[in-house]
């Protein structure tokens, strides 16, 4: 059987109470964890779908118990609440991006699908993730560690092609492990066709990963890719990596 340690259980367990309010009976955790967990094969997850085993349930409530005596969850019966101290937890795990600077005079036009993604792979290397492009049927995914089963961030490369298909790979990602979602569009347009799908307001499909998915130009995933590998040797040294 190929089920995960109880300590790679932990921040999936957290990440799940952070992306659902921050609190939820035990009983909706169980089965949503497995999505966490790719390297569980067939027979695992119809075991788990279908409680013939307690191997599962024994994982889950020994990372909670470990949580809870860390003071990163609180257990009250069924029902689990994340602390204060475990939404610190989750936060140092994701990487905000904020693009504030004025667009510079030199512009992204004529990138190819293929620049952008090795784009993404090297930011994530400076930033210390593991990177792969053509991951499965994603464009670029980024881990935390090369071994990680979770895939944090996932990004879909947009230019010239079907923006409800890209919008739904990242929903599937952000639906198995909480993946944080990125659009990179290459024109307004498919901007404009992304913010309107996944506005809030609407009851399409992807108005659920509206306040997640965050939309990036290929200008600014430029300026951020010249900022970054020009200082990537301090980051590494800052970094100890």
């Amino acid at each position: 059987m190929s089920y995960p340690s109880v300590e790679r259980i932990e921040l999936p367990l957290l990440q799940e109470l952070a992306a659902t309010g921050g609190a939820e009976h035990v009983r909706f955790l169980y089965d949503r964890l497995v999505a966490y967990f790719p390297q569980l094969g067939p027979e695992e997850v119809l075991a788990v779908s279908n409680g013939h085993r307690r191997q599962w349930r024994r994982l889950v409530q020994a990372a909670a118990r470990d949580l809870d005596e860390r003071r990163e969850i609180e257990r009250d019966r069924g029902r689990w609440r994340l602390t204060e101290r475990g939404r610190r937890r989750v936060a140092e795990e994701e990487i905000q991006f904020t693009f504030d600077a004025p667009p510079a005079v030199e512009t992204a036009e004529g990138l190819s699908h293929v620049e952008v993604q090795m784009m993404l792979v090297e930011i994530a290397r400076v930033l210390g993730y593991h990177a792969e492009a053509e991951f499965d049927y994603y464009d670029v995914i980024w881990r935390v560690a090369e071994d990680s089963p979770r895939i944090s961030h996932v990004f879909e490369v947009q230019r010239k092609g079907n923006v409800d298909a890209a919008l739904a790979k990242l929903k599937r990602a952000y639906d198995a492990q909480r993946t944080r979602p990125f659009l990179v569009v290459d024109s307004e347009r498919d901007t404009n066709r992304a913010e309107r799908q996944l506005s809030l307001a609407r009851t399409g499909p992807f108005h659920e990963i509206g306040r997640v998915t965050t939309i990036l130009s290929f200008e600014q995933l430029k300026r951020l890719h010249r900022s970054l590998t020009s200082v990537g040797d301090i980051l590494a040294a800052l970094f100890d990596r």
